[in-house]
């Protein structure tokens, strides 16, 4: 069993995870927002952290939200440094083009993930070893539908 981790938390209530072994715990709006279409709005959750060493946080949307309603995390996912101690904010983006949603004040509106991150080092070489898939970037892989590559 993984060790659980401890995060200092400033908030009315906590976020809550919807089910045991979810990885993400529910964000919920502090403030009444209405997104019109193609609108995306900063909306305050009334949370601050403070994360240990070596942990991020990640902000990620919420997937029924994205299906039923198309709002989104703009920037997704988030990311919450350990050092970072203001109020963690959502930047939403509502991607339906005739519907305005509303926010109201309580509203799940994202999902939190905090995971360990490890230290990293950044080190210069001449030359980088060889890896299957090489320089290929987007695409690269191919799709490939009835045979045909594309």
């Amino acid at each position: 069993m993984t060790e659980s981790v401890d995060v200092l938390i400033m908030a009315r209530e906590a976020p809550l995870f919807a089910h045991p072994g979810d990885a993400g715990a529910d964000l919920v709006a502090a403030e009444d927002v209405r997104l019109e279409p193609g609108a995306r709005a900063l909306v305050g959750t009334g949370v601050r952290i403070a994360l240990p060493d070596a942990h991020v946080a990640f902000v990620v949307p919420r997937s029924g939200l994205a299906a039923k309603h198309g709002i989104t995390v703009l920037n997704a996912p988030g990311t919450i440094d350990a050092g970072y101690r203001g109020e963690v904010k959502v930047a939403l983006l509502n991607t339906d083009p005739r519907d305005a949603y509303d926010i109201r004040a309580g509203d799940r509106i994202a999902q939190m993930i905090v995971m360990p991150v490890p230290p990293v080092r950044f080190l210069p070489v001449d030359e980088l070893p060889d890896s299957a898939r090489g320089a290929g970037g987007f695409g690269s892989t191919g799709y490939h539908k009835d045979g045909a590559s594309s």
